[in-house]
């Protein structure tokens, strides 16, 4: 069938996938059509072309973050949500799927809660050789990136009145060793940086303690924030960090490591050799790079598999802003090079 990337962006940039991604799998399934698409039961949309190895999967996803932003084009620049997170990098993906007649097998797999859970990559099980995962890489082919973690540290004190202090066990004041403790972590226990993302990071990004201005506080609450680095895995940081707390925090004072809530693992770190055959593939067919993709994304899942690149138009800088925009002629750019790269394996 004949294809257009940029009649179909501008139709996925004006269909709002923010709370329900229903409407924009049916604009996906129409653009498979004659394709023999199908919808599995995690409502990731599925279709393959060519038999025999290896097999290649190129993966995006539909659903974007909140709110909508409306479609609109000022020449060779398409605004609104979605244009580059990750509409741009899925119709470039769609462009060269159509565009190419592959001896291996060939499959486009897009998800529907990347923003979210990523219950649907979790769901996938492709028994892939490769991966393309398209996100805004401004046309790099990104072999690294990082993973994130959250978790809610817990502190337990005595409640008393403020007007005798002594007589309880203050939560609040037992965050300062806490933050001394997230700041000293990775110095003392943390991996050692990474060749090419460089250390991890560990950041305390809220704080809530107390319920009342004339009382000890016997309760405190602060979130981290972990950005991994391989090949340190979340339970493994998790455990680890949790006993470090217990000896940075007096011993009258509770201390708890709660990982957030999720449907799914976290995202862990990943990194693909750049002289892999995909990885290959995309930078002799022109992509930029190799280099670490900035952010957490759903290829850790897939990189514990097979070799798995991030790559596609648009910069992750203005993803998810209220300005975010993708440029037409990076997205017509990402197709060719994806062609060219599939042609290669």
């Amino acid at each position: 069938m004949s294809f257009d990337p940029l009649d179909f962006l501008e139709d996925a940039v004006r269909t709002p996938s923010h709370e329900d991604p229903s409407e924009m799998r049916a604009l996906l399934l129409d653009a498979l059509d004659g394709c023999d698409p199908e919808t599995d039961d995690a409502g990731n949309v599925l279709a393959s072309k060519g038999t025999g190895g290896p097999h290649v999967v190129l993966n995006t996803h539909i659903d974007t973050v909140p709110p909508h932003v409306p479609f609109s084009r000022d020449g060779d620049r398409i605004e609104g949500r979605g244009s580059c997170d990750a509409k741009g990098p899925l119709a470039a993906l769609l462009a060269a799927f159509h565009r190419t007649d592959p001896t291996y097998r060939l499959t486009v797999a897009i998800t529907a809660d990347e923003e979210t859970n990523s219950t649907g990559a979790h769901a996938l099980d492709l028994d892939a050789d490769a991966y393309v995962v398209g996100e805004p890489t401004s046309l790099d082919a990104c072999t690294s990136a990082r993973g994130r973690f959250q978790a809610t540290i817990h502190l337990t004190g005595r409640g008393a009145h403020a007007a005798q202090p002594d007589e309880g066990v203050n939560a609040v004041r037992a965050a300062a060793p806490v933050l001394d403790a997230i700041d000293d972590y990775d110095a003392e226990r943390g991996p050692d940086p990474h060749p090419e993302l460089g250390p991890p990071t560990l950041t305390a990004t809220t704080i809530r303690g107390g319920d009342a201005t004339n009382r000890v506080p016997d309760d405190c609450e602060i979130v981290v924030d972990r950005r991994s680095v391989p090949p340190e895995t979340e339970d493994g940081f998790f455990t680890d960090f949790a006993a470090f707390l217990r000896e940075r925090v007096p011993d009258d004072v509770g201390v708890s490591l709660e990982p957030a809530e999720r449907l799914t693992p976290f995202l862990e770190a990943f990194d693909t050799p750049d002289d892999s055959d995909v990885a290959r593939a995309l930078l002799d067919a022109g992509a930029g790079g190799p280099r670490p993709f900035g952010a957490a994304t759903e290829a850790s899942y897939f990189a514990a598999d097979a070799p798995t690149v991030v790559f596609g138009p648009g910069n992750l800088a203005v993803a998810h802003s209220t300005d975010e925009y993708v440029l037409a002629s990076d997205v017509e750019r990402a197709a060719d090079v994806l062609t060219d790269a599939l042609s290669r394996l």
